[in-house]
């Protein structure tokens, strides 16, 4: 089994040399040279062209960032017959359910396969992969996963894993928008904020986006709550807390979060937040 991850990034890369070192032969390609050269660096063989990785490999990962990047590569690929295209990238399902008859008109497999866990799990080789797919495609390309995930869940037919995905990243972003005004107020009552913090993960409140709140990096919020919103509008589901949210997260960084945790005040939308002195109702 031959495997090309097509994309090098943080994200690729990691997930490449697990596979490399789980015992398969692994090529990768990049836009960018620099990539190529990490990659190589991994052990990885790198292809300077979508063409020249299209005939090197049984299986394909894609690690990009946006659905028409999908798009593209798939479209590069079409001379890789017999081929599985495994989309590990968080993109739209309605793209993944738009792509897999064109894929099949000319022979070849499709996966969606997004991970959570993020640059750390992709690090560690603890990626959690939630799969959409026919069942004897997801078991065809499942050793391959295992090198870099903790688990590979088979959630349903193809779009399933994006829904997986969209799924997680909202009460991800919500436990980061209900984070925040938590231990704000912990912070303006004079306590601190990052002991709170290790309090309430002793607690029945807490959740594993505050587990590792102060490693978020607010990278996607904006593109995961889109993805999100577009589906509740397309279901005509009613979900007030979402657009609440949506309007929220978009204004925050990981920043932000640092100062909560860490410094003397804190902002939150647009205001800035001081603890309060005892003559103003302060503990302390």
């Amino acid at each position: 089994m031959r495997i090309a991850v097509i994309g090098a990034g943080d994200m690729g890369l990691a997930m490449g040399g697990h596979i490399h070192r789980g015992g398969f032969e692994v090529s990768a390609f990049d836009i960018s040279a620099e990539r190529l050269r990490l990659a190589s660096e991994q052990g990885l063989e790198a292809k300077e062209s979508l063409a020249d990785a299209a005939r090197s490999a049984d299986i394909f990962l894609l690690v990009v960032a946006t659905d028409q990047q999908v798009v593209d590569v798939c479209e590069g690929l079409s001379d890789a017959a017999g081929a599985t295209i495994v989309v590990a990238a968080t993109i739209s399902p309605e793209t993944m359910l738009a792509l897999k008859p064109r894929l099949e008109e000319r022979g070849q497999h499709l996966v969606d396969a997004p991970v959570v866990y993020g640059a750390s799990g992709a690090r560690e080789g603890k990626l959690l992969s939630l799969c959409g797919g026919a069942t004897e495609d997801v078991e065809r390309v499942r050793a391959a996963l295992d090198c870099y995930s903790r688990d590979v869940v088979h959630v349903g037919p193809i779009g399933a894993g994006q829904i997986a995905k969209s799924c997680n990243n909202l009460l991800h972003w919500i436990h980061c928008v209900a984070n925040f005004e938590t231990l704000l107020i912990a912070k303006r009552y004079g306590l601190d904020a990052q002991r709170m913090r290790e309090i309430l993960l002793a607690c029945p409140g807490t959740n594993g986006t505050l587990a590792r709140w102060d490693t978020t990096r607010f990278t996607w919020q904006e593109k995961d709550m889109d993805v999100t919103m577009d589906l509740a509008q397309k279901a005509g589901l009613m979900l007030p807390l979402s657009g609440q949210v949506d309007q929220i997260i978009k204004t925050m960084k990981a920043a932000d979060v640092k100062e909560l945790l860490y410094g003397t005040e804190a902002t939150y939308l647009g205001r800035t937040v001081r603890p309060l002195q005892a003559s103003e109702g302060g503990l302390v």
